[in-house]
């Protein structure tokens, strides 16, 4: 059987709690937490094409800023 590669810091609870969280979900509850993301001052949303999403996360991995 296939071991699970987790990313460093989770775990296989971690991600059952994810997914809890999103299942449990209403849309009116998933829709306020999109918009809250797009008013958070911390982050920055960029608009790239779909073919460029491979190489974009290949240099976010090489380059991961704790």
């Amino acid at each position: 059987m296939k071991q699970n590669k987790f990313p460093k810091g989770w775990d296989e609870e971690r991600v059952r709690r994810v997914l809890e969280h999103y299942e449990a979900q209403t849309e009116d509850e998933a829709v306020a937490e999109d918009e809250a993301a797009w008013e958070n001052a911390s982050q920055t949303f960029v608009e790239i094409p779909n073919e460029l999403v491979p190489a974009v996360r290949e240099l976010l991995a090489k380059n991961k800023v704790a």
